[in-house]
């Protein structure tokens, strides 16, 4: 499916380790004619990481996209009633969010964001990043999984000889499995070997 003409919402949360690799997948839809709104976590724009300094990595986003991000709970729910996202991509989708959205907590501007895609019966996009993937949040990406209308990024084991547990999406994948996800069907093959990858 061609995604120009598309509104895609892009969420962001905290881990800022794999930004770096989310950017320039932002930039991609951009330049493939998608509206692209971008949708943060707090964590997101307020913690300092050898990654980034808080906002900066929010403010190339916003920059790149031409829209001022959705932060809070209130501004997140509208998006449900006006229908306004063709679909969602949570990309890097952390545990914590996994475990979130797999239990139905609502509790921030990214998983109220999710509740009112999925309400119109559009498709989440998420693209995990978590070093408990192979381990308790296993269970929340299964669940998940059979959830209808959630869709993953393709991946695998990033560094399997030293994070046994640790799962992260294969980012530049971001976009074919919108077009997928669009047309409700999975992006295969699904499992890859991620950490033979290396980084863009």
């Amino acid at each position: 499916m061609d995604l120009k003409g598309k509104t895609i919402g892009f969420a962001v949360t905290g881990s800022h380790c794999t930004y770096e690799e989310v950017y320039p997948e932002v930039v991609n839809l951009v330049k493939k004619g998608v509206d692209v709104v971008p949708i943060f976590s707090r964590t997101m724009l307020d913690v300092s990481t050898r990654f980034g300094e808080p906002g900066e990595w929010a403010k190339k986003i916003e920059t790149a996209t031409g829209h001022q991000a959705i932060t809070t709970i209130p501004e997140a729910e509208p998006l449900g009633p006006s229908k306004r996202l063709d679909c969602l991509v949570i990309a890097p989708c952390t545990g914590n969010s996994l475990s979130r959205l797999a239990n139905a907590a609502t509790d921030s501007a990214v998983l109220m964001a999710a509740k009112s895609t999925l309400r119109n019966d559009r498709s989440v996009v998420l693209a995990v990043s978590t070093n408990d993937g192979l381990g308790l949040s296993l269970y929340n990406i299964a669940k998940l999984m059979n959830t209808k209308n959630i869709f993953f990024v393709p991946f695998g084991q990033d560094s399997p000889h030293v994070k046994m547990n640790s799962l992260v999406s294969l980012m530049r994948l971001i976009p074919e499995t919108c077009e997928a996800a669009l047309e409700k069907w999975q992006l295969q093959p699904l499992l890859i070997e991620r950490w033979r990858e290396g980084r863009p």
